[in-house]
């Protein structure tokens, strides 16, 4: 093969985007009713129920940048741990849903004291309180699933 053959074929070879870092929140709160809630939101297009997640934010540290974007999607403000409970994987789509961006969710617990009426999103997105099996339901991603069944398991010891 020529020089210049080897060259273009290198050119045409797709590469596997890098896998993108995302910090989450998993929101929680103790009703003495009905015991753990979970809070999750609706995902802006796919309206599908998740965590609040998103990018780092500058100046912040991971479980702060959670934090934020906890407030930032839901409303919600309270004590955040510092090291996360587990990850999970996603591919996010991007540019009207034609370009998959392998993302990693690193996940904080946070624990609600507060809940706004009102908050950056809330007209693009619906919060709502679950009860841990409510939640299990609605989510579909099973690796998120999979971090909420431990999570909760945790809090029955």
């Amino acid at each position: 093969m020529s020089a210049s053959k080897k060259h273009s074929a290198k050119k045409q070879s797709v590469r596997k985007p890098a896998t993108r870092v995302q910090y989450g929140a998993l929101p929680y709160r103790e009703n003495k009713a009905t015991g753990l809630e979970l809070l999750l939101v609706t995902s802006r297009e796919t309206r599908r129920w998740i965590i609040p997640k998103g990018w780092p934010i500058r100046g912040l540290s991971p479980s702060k940048s959670a934090a934020r974007e906890a407030y930032e999607e839901a409303g919600i403000r309270g004590a955040i741990r510092n090291k996360p409970i587990g990850r999970y994987a996603y591919s996010k789509m991007l540019n009207e849903r034609t370009i998959a961006i392998p993302c990693e969710v690193r996940v904080f617990v946070l624990q609600v004291r507060r809940q706004e009426n009102a908050w950056p999103e809330y007209e693009q997105r619906e919060a709502r309180w679950f009860s841990v099996s409510g939640a299990m339901e609605a989510v579909t991603d099973s690796r998120l699933k999979t971090l909420i069944a431990a999570f909760a398991s945790s809090r029955k010891r």
